[in-house]
């Protein structure tokens, strides 16, 4: 039950931390909020995406880690399912973003909320 929980608290929480990063970029980033729709980001704000990704990957393991504490699978299936739910979102924005923008971001999202599990449960011991 605690992985299973861990699973949806690591989504929840890649969610918000993803959104609220999003909304300090459109204040934050000179025409960030102008280039969204269109999705016509500068190199600087595609970075910004990047970074915004990683470390809403790192604090989903880690959340995924504290509530599943013991599970190794939670962190895992989180990764996985994240990968999941942002290939086809890829796929359709395939000509709108570089290769290097889409792979970056996909290969990123397991290893990267793998790191914020171990970083967690190595804390947790």
């Amino acid at each position: 039950m605690r992985g299973i929980a861990g699973v949806a608290a690591g989504l929840v929480a890649w969610i918000v931390v993803a959104t609220a990063a999003n909304v300090a970029l459109r204040v934050a980033m000179p025409g960030y909020a102008d280039a969204e729709t269109p999705m016509t980001f500068t190199l600087e704000m595609m970075l910004a995406r990047l970074f915004l990704g990683a470390v809403s990957s790192v604090l989903a393991g880690a959340v995924a880690a504290w509530i599943a504490r013991g599970s190794t699978r939670a962190p895992w299936i989180l990764g996985i399912v994240l990968v999941a739910l942002f290939l086809p979102r890829h796929v359709a924005l395939w000509d709108k973003f570089p290769v290097w923008y889409h792979l970056t971001f996909l290969v990123s999202l397991l290893p990267l909320t793998l790191l914020g599990a171990w970083l967690t449960a190595r804390d947790l011991r």
